[in-house]
């Protein structure tokens, strides 16, 4: 068997994918975008946009506008992977999420057709604690080689190891500069109803709307998202530093370190490294915490165009 396992390559059949208008808004305001950055949330104006990382809900949204069985989605769509067995997505958590921006996402697919192509990049054997799986999904056109973004992503599916495959590699870390102060932090107050809210935008997951499922894995109750935290990170690097632009994002990611409570503040730490590729796109580290409390997102970076803050802009009817 290979250091990634047997499932390594394993690729799944293509999910159709649908958004409208209405997702990208209803996305932009449940992550945090503000009347100051009214080209995220209203459609008439002429700078109109959806946030580049808008398509990390589509694999589960895919098609639908309707509320899902989230545990039956996941199942059906899950199809098992060779040499794996099978895993338990009702005891799954994130573990680090990754996105590569190459084009700017349409406000809404109406008049296309997208597709999210999914494969395995491998699969980690952690023992007692449980098992790793490493995805990469694109967001393409049917017919098309060209991707719009790529996602790459790990579940940990807790309790479910020991069957024998491989430990995997030992995972890179990308720490702020020492030393150096935050360029810029940035607080999000969370409420008790937040998680219900971003929930519509397609991940119905229990674990983050009722108490039994966070009660039965040893949360005490509820916990948020761990892609709100992600996502809602990713909004204010954008906001703070890309003048709200979302071509001012080429990537963006993350590790997930411990759950959030619905009701705690967000504070992230952001740091300007001054590294720079030869296109322009810069370096940027971050670290996310629950205020006075533990971390949250570790291991973030992200590569932008670092412009500052945008002004205010009219709209036109």
């Amino acid at each position: 068997m290979s250091e990634k396992g047997a499932g390594a390559g394993h690729t799944y059949p293509p999910d159709a994918v649908q958004w409208l208008k209405r997702d990208v808004l209803l996305f932009a305001y449940s992550v945090g975008a503000t009347v100051d950055e009214l080209h995220l949330i209203y459609e008439l104006h002429p700078q109109f946009a959806a946030l580049p990382t808008y398509p990390i809900l589509l694999p589960f949204k895919k098609t639908t506008q309707e509320v899902i069985d989230f545990y039956a989605a996941q199942s059906s769509s899950d199809g098992g992977i060779p040499g794996v067995p099978k895993l338990d997505s009702r005891r799954v958590l994130d573990g680090e999420r990754r996105m590569i921006f190459y084009k700017a996402i349409p406000t809404t697919s109406e008049g296309k057709s997208f597709e999210v192509r999914r494969k395995v990049v491998g699969v980690y054997d952690k023992g007692k604690s449980g098992t790793v799986v490493e995805t990469q999904m694109d967001l393409a056109e049917k017919g098309s080689e060209e991707i719009y973004c790529s996602m790459i992503g790990s579940g940990f599916f807790v309790g479910q190891g020991n069957w024998g495959g491989p430990k995997g590699p030992k995972g890179v870390n990308y720490p702020p500069p020492e030393g150096k102060k935050p360029d810029v932090t940035y607080e999000h107050q969370t409420q008790a109803e937040t998680a219900h809210l971003y929930r519509l935008n397609g991940d119905y997951n229990p674990l983050h709307a009722t108490p039994e499922p966070g009660q039965a894995m040893g949360f005490g109750g509820a916990i948020m998202h761990g892609l709100y935290s992600w996502n809602t990170t990713a909004h204010a690097l954008l906001k703070l530093l890309g003048g709200s632009d979302p071509g001012n994002m080429r990537e963006f990611a993350a590790r997930f370190a411990s759950p959030v409570k619905p009701g705690d503040c967000l504070v992230t730490q952001i740091w300007r490294t001054g590294d720079k590729d030869a296109q322009g796109w810069e370096d940027i580290r971050f670290v996310t915490s629950v205020k006075g409390g533990k971390v949250v997102l570790s291991n973030g970076r992200s590569k932008m165009k670092v412009i500052g803050q945008r002004k205010i802009t009219v709209s036109k009817l």
